[in-house]
């Protein structure tokens, strides 16, 4: 039997996955490293850390390994999106890695804007400058940190980092290099007209290749480190939201997923990259061969659930909550909620707006709470559908994966406010099952994703949407929507009074 690992590393730890050529998984490893906030707004790592936990995983992993290692062919990687690494000239780390999730940045894509042109923008990198992308990162270094940036030799995300320390090549992959704003995204070329905008010399940006490319082997050392054979093939791999979507089987036209982590997507597959959305969603390279994708993007998604339980439901589990939450009729009782409470991405890119619950009287108790918590929710991904629907995409069925897809009563929601038959897999392993399928199709193991999908997933449910609950949540998505224009200049006008609180 053969084996690949897929690596994906993560925000807050990184997680590795044994798979073997029959799509089971063998072993699962994660290790966990701290995330520095030292300042409100910013985000930063350590590479470092990204590298020891990576070692001690793999060196876990074969540990407890009993077969031959050498039977383990592939590696490949999924990684958090847009962090900057910057290296000087000997290929060291100059600063910590600002992150995805760092938004002090928002001045800086104010200036990019105005530097390149909204239009631009769509045309090349066809995304709007917000804080998550790279570009912002870049240039806030180089204003405020400029003898950091005058070090600086060359650029990395997170993954491609713990890559190069492992093979002592350097890469990036189309899918990740989409997310800095400096890729053309239709060529798969590095924007000679954005690098020049902000005098990015060429060989500040490292050399691209798709995500299932070949790019080198472990070096010795590592081999030693990790018990891995030094003649294990190492593949560039892909963002986490690209690799998210291979490891659901969105391969194909017509494909959808809905993803409720603490943040929510809704990606859809795109066979050509020269479509417009205006920038109402993101639209980026897959880590599929010569494929890309649309994303919305809802901030505060599982996080509003998980908000509500523990600051009203501490000592009530999960399960009991959402169990009584399916007692109570669509709309729960005229109680709409936005989940609003970090802001919101898609359709509205607003740091300002918060959350909203709407129609509250005194027949309403946890469960209507509960219920209209995670019918919101789903209004606000239901807002990316219907943005891709307007686009001219048809979407009939949607994979439903994180932890949407663990609620019968959820699932049946999303049926029904996406008026879609939505579909639950019965394993799922996140943006780490995309990565090892890249390995295994790297491997030559199939000569498609889609061959590898079919034997590394499986779907275990179909939930159907019912027609009179369809139309009434048309009705309720009408109204969950006019909250927005109702209650912004409200909430610009509260921004005063937070953070005052001295108890």
């Amino acid at each position: 039997m053969k084996y690949v690992i897929g690596v994906d590393l993560g925000t807050s730890a990184v997680k590795l996955l044994l798979m073997n050529q029959k799509g089971q998984l063998v072993q699962e490893v994660a290790k966990e490293y701290p995330l520095m906030q030292e300042k409100a707004g910013h985000s930063e790592q350590n590479p470092e850390d990204w590298v020891e936990q990576a070692i001690s995983g793999l060196n876990e992993l074969t540990d407890s390994f009993t077969g031959d290692v050498a039977d383990i062919e592939g590696i490949s990687f999924s990684g958090q999106m847009h962090g900057l690494v910057l290296l000087d000239d000997y290929k060291e780390v100059i600063r910590p890695a600002i992150l995805w999730n760092d938004t002090r940045t928002t001045v800086e894509c104010q200036e990019i804007t105005e530097r390149v042109g909204k239009d631009k923008l769509l045309q090349l990198p066809k995304n709007i400058a917000l804080e998550g992308f790279t570009l912002p990162k870049m240039e806030w270094v180089r204003k405020h940190e400029p003898e950091n940036y005058e070090q600086a030799k060359l650029f990395l995300l997170p993954k491609d980092y713990l890559r190069f320390r492992l093979t002592g090549e350097l890469h990036m992959d189309y899918s990740d290099a989409a997310g800095t704003l400096l890729l053309d995204m239709e060529d798969r070329s590095w924007s000679k007209e954005m690098c020049e905008a902000f005098d990015i010399q060429p060989d500040f940006c490292p050399p691209l290749v798709p995500s299932h490319a070949m790019v080198g082997n472990i070096k010795k050392e590592i081999a030693e480190q990790t018990g891995l054979s030094e003649q294990i093939k190492v593949f560039a791999g892909g963002a986490d939201n690209a690799c998210r979507a291979i490891g659901a089987g969105i391969l194909e036209e017509g494909e959808t997923m809905a993803s409720l982590g603490t943040s929510g997507v809704v990606l859809s597959y795109e066979d050509a990259g020269d479509k417009s959305f205006a920038g109402k969603v993101h639209y980026l390279n897959h880590a599929a061969p010569d494929a890309y994708y649309t994303m919305g993007v809802t901030l505060a998604a599982g996080y509003s659930l998980s908000w509500f339980k523990n600051t009203f439901a501490k000592d009530v589990p999960f399960d009991d909550l959402l169990n009584k939450a399916a007692d109570v009729p669509v709309g729960a009782n005229g109680l709409l909620f936005t989940p609003y409470l970090v802001g919101e991405r898609t359709p509205h890119v607003d740091s300002t707006i918060r959350g909203s619950f709407i129609g509250i009287d005194s027949s309403h108790n946890m469960k209507h709470f509960t219920r209209a918590v995670m019918e919101g929710i789903t209004f606000s991904l239901n807002e990316s559908v219907e943005i891709f629907r307007e686009n001219g995409k048809v979407i009939d069925r949607i994979i439903a994966i994180g932890g949407g897809a663990k609620s019968d009563i959820w699932l049946q929601i999303q049926a029904d406010i996406y008026n879609a038959a939505v579909i639950k897999l019965s394993s799922e392993q996140g943006p780490g099952m995309g990565a090892a399928m890249l390995a295994a199709y790297g491997s030559g193991w199939f000569s498609s994703l889609q061959e590898c999908a079919a034997v590394f997933l499986e779907k275990e449910k179909t939930v159907e949407p019912i027609p009179e609950n369809v139309e009434k949540y048309k009705d309720l998505f009408a109204l969950y929507q006019s909250i927005y224009t109702s209650t912004n200049q409200i909430n610009k006008d509260l921004m005063k009074y937070r953070n005052n609180d001295e108890g």
